[in-house]
């Protein structure tokens, strides 16, 4: 790219287009990305249906995943013998990083005959480390297929895990992670919103804090937020999960009002993950023209953290 003549953003679109055709490419993004990627996309979800599609890929030569970077590994756990693209490498994830592998191995050994279980945002080496993985859409699902007295570690977000706790039974014994976009959450901020809206349902991510869960209407994943949206006969709603979704809940639903949960911190009407948005149309186009940065992951670790993932998948 000429960097004193940059592309507009409908040349970009036009150029990525044609990248991935001339590429045999398929761009992925969650619904947490920008407006612009998502439409640009060939598949966009959760990250379970992402999981799910880029599995069943056969034909692509690259996947570009626009996400957060442990989307791509998993990605590339998947599709093994594909290129795995991802736009920024630097699109972390604040609760995958609150979990390092070392430490969780040793909070896994002084739990001993616990079975693991973690949540799919995490690095490689904690899925490596892991008997199966979960989404916040399948969570329970998963969970409720062990005997009820098989001890469970459950990791990194301890939200996600005390939610599932307060609606199985159960007493997993919880990693202490959290997603810094849904621990910021306002409770106050909700119950003001609600007293001036009282007809919008609250839509709340079980990432969230137990005192925000709480007062949901509906709590569940990204795509079960949105799949409410759409089934619901309320004309607005309150949205408490990362504002990217409210996009794509517009796209389906243009006759329907969505307000933003407003996080503690601030005084605007948004709450966004500053990794997830790291990824620019630019990014992407670099991403495709230039093949980097790529995803590459040590043949022996992607055998241990593949399986528990395929477990997920199987069970879902």
């Amino acid at each position: 790219m000429d960097v004193e003549n940059p592309m507009s953003a409908d040349q970009l679109k036009q150029e990525i287009v044609r990248l991935k055709k001339e590429k045999n490419a398929v761009v992925l993004a969650h619904y947490y990305q920008t407006g612009d990627i998502q439409d640009i996309a060939d598949h966009i979800g959760d990250s379970l249906a992402l999981a799910r599609y880029a599995s069943t890929l056969k034909e692509a030569r690259i996947i570009v995943l626009c996400g957060v970077y442990f989307m791509g590994e998993t990605a590339k756990l998947l599709c093994p013998d594909k290129k795995v693209l991802v736009p920024d490498a630097n699109a972390g994830c604040s609760l995958a990083d609150s979990c390092p592998a070392d430490e969780f191995a040793k909070f896994i050994a002084a739990h001993p005959d616990h079975m693991v279980v973690s949540y799919v945002n995490t690095s490689v080496g904690v899925k490596a480390l892991t008997d199966v993985l979960v989404t916040s859409g399948n969570a329970r699902a998963i969970i409720d297929t062990f005997p009820q007295d098989q001890p469970i570690i459950f990791g990194p977000d301890r939200n996600l895990g005390n939610y599932i706790n307060s609606i199985t039974g159960r007493n997993m014994v919880l990693w202490d992670g959290a997603c810094h976009v849904h621990e910021k959450f306002s409770l106050e901020k909700i119950l003001q919103l609600k007293e001036q809206y009282p007809d919008a349902p609250v839509l709340v991510h079980p990432e969230c804090r137990k005192q925000v869960v709480m007062v949901a209407d509906k709590v569940g994943s990204t795509a079960a937020l949105l799949a409410y949206a759409k089934e619901s006969n309320a004309r607005r709603f309150i949205v408490a999960t990362e504002s990217g979704i409210i996009h794509q809940m517009k796209k389906d639903c243009p006759d329907k009002e969505f307000i933003p949960a407003p996080p503690n911190d601030s005084t605007c009407g948004c709450n966004d993950c500053a990794f997830m948005k790291l990824n620019t149309l630019e990014k992407l186009y670099r991403c495709l023209r230039d093949e980097t940065p790529e995803v590459n992951i040590d043949p022996e670790l992607a055998e241990r953290a593949r399986r528990p993932i395929e477990r997920m998948l199987s069970l879902s």
